[in-house]
């Protein structure tokens, strides 16, 4: 009687199989069309493809800080820093690849935008809260902490 191998056969698939697959990065698509394709368009023909909020938000038009904030993204190279309070901005693609310092109430948070970002808004990305950490009692927060050590 010959001898069987058991699992000799899926082995050899799996060690083929392993051979055979690539690495494909998926480009991203918003609403069917690349980011080359976005940053090429205008504002209004954008506004069709953003959320109803998004969308209502810029036919009102933008104001003066979101006007500048927008100067200053078209000046600025890839990699320079861009400071800005206007935190209720919707990102754009134009902005895909930028840094932007965000404001979040105490200092500036440095966000690199991504093109999943667009149509959201820059403060969804600088949390204006800190997650809570508790610890001990402090000093006088109740009758028995009177005697803990300082240390």
């Amino acid at each position: 009687m010959a001898q069987i191998k058991f699992g000799s056969a899926a082995k050899s698939r799996r060690k083929r199989d392993r051979k055979k697959v690539e690495i494909r990065k998926k480009e991203f698509q918003f609403h069917g069309k690349t980011i080359e394709e976005l940053q090429k368009l205008t504002v209004e023909e954008l506004l069709p493809m953003l959320p109803s909020r998004s969308r209502r938000t810029l036919k009102r038009g933008l104001s003066k800080d979101e006007n500048k904030l927008m100067i200053d993204v078209k000046n600025a190279k890839q990699g320079d820093l861009i400071k800005t309070h206007c935190r209720n901005m919707i990102v754009l693609p134009s902005f895909v690849g930028h840094n932007i310092l965000i404001h979040n109430g105490k200092d500036f948070e440095r966000v690199n935008i991504q093109p999943q970002m667009i149509g959201h808004y820059l403060g969804e990305f600088a949390l204006t809260r800190k997650k809570v950490k508790h610890t001990g009692p402090g000093v006088g927060a109740t009758r028995g902490s009177k005697f803990m050590p300082l240390k």
